[in-house]
């Protein structure tokens, strides 16, 4: 019988040291949730910057701020959905903006005259300002890489590191066939058109993509095909540059000729990526990305 009891009694001091150390464990967990949770809080609001509303979404509770620049005619949750969702929220506080014109900072309408590249990366610069950063990196797409160059060329002082992928400093001749060949939406693939119409409506986003294929011929013609390859020399910030080895719209030479041009640079070829390679290809980009801008040593 006193053995019984002692057996007993030792049962119920493991069980009890077991529940003890389980509801740690489980107050440990929700305490990671919780603070994973917060990281992921999601905003998404207009802020006037000058004269102008700009929408921005922003998330992540992290140190370093980071502002994500959309190609033509993008916007946040066209372009960078899978960053907004995935990128690493709490070592990296995450801002994406749709530029005037574009998604939900409209009205007014988008132009597209001859500074209009500069005029996105005062623009960008103002915004982050306006949000309280006196300091932060860029991740720029395509038209958003340019304007990312632009900006850290004339605001060295701003900007931490700087990733762009898609981008190019001119337009080689045979790009302006490209340009021309997809002027026509219809020729777009459905995939493509769709969530453009479902952001714009089908005339504003034929317009205004039409609209900017003339203002890119205008400045090829105007400047000889020079968008910022004069500015390349003043960009002080670590740049990683991105490169699809079967990007269709931007021809291989332009991500060497970065690498050439900008002083504190590397460069990575995704050898399966396309143009929209951060898309199809998020988690590889990611951590890519993260890995470069907490600790460019592991690059």
């Amino acid at each position: 019988m006193s053995n019984t009891r002692t057996m007993y009694a030792q049962f119920a001091s493991v069980l009890c040291k077991i529940v003890k150390s389980g509801s740690g464990s489980v107050m440990r967990i929700r305490q990671l949730s919780t603070t994973a949770n917060k990281a992921r809080e999601m905003e998404e609001r207009k802020v006037k910057v000058g004269d102008t509303e700009i929408n921005y979404a922003r998330v992540g509770t992290g140190d370093h701020p980071v502002l994500l620049l959309p190609g033509a005619l993008g916007t946040i949750w066209t372009d960078f959905r899978p960053q907004m969702e995935n990128l690493n929220a709490e070592k990296l506080t995450v801002v994406a903006w749709d530029p005037p014109g574009y998604g939900k900072s409209r009205p007014p309408d988008r132009t597209f005259p001859d500074d209009f590249f500069q005029r996105d990366a005062a623009w960008a610069h103002n915004l982050m300002q306006t949000l309280g950063y006196s300091k932060f990196s860029l991740i720029g797409w395509s038209d958003g890489g340019i304007t990312s160059l632009l900006l850290a060329a004339t605001y060295p002082d701003s900007i931490r590191k700087m990733v762009v992928f898609g981008a190019n400093a001119y337009i080689h001749p045979d790009e302006i066939k490209i340009y021309e060949s997809v002027r026509d939406i219809n020729k777009w693939s459905e995939k493509m058109r769709t969530p453009m119409i479902q952001v714009y409506g089908e005339d504003y986003f034929k317009k205004t993509w039409s609209n900017w294929i003339d203002g890119v011929l205008r400045l090829y013609e105007k400047q000889n095909g020079d968008l910022c390859k004069q500015v390349l020399s003043k960009i002080r910030c670590p740049t990683l540059i991105i490169h699809g080895a079967r990007d269709a719209m931007v021809l291989p030479e332009h991500p060497q000729y970065l690498k050439q041009n900008i002083a504190d640079s590397k460069l990575h070829i995704f050898e399966k990526g396309a143009h929209n390679l951060h898309l199809r290809y998020p988690e590889e980009f990611n951590s890519l990305v993260t890995d470069f801008l907490v600790d460019q040593a592991k690059l």
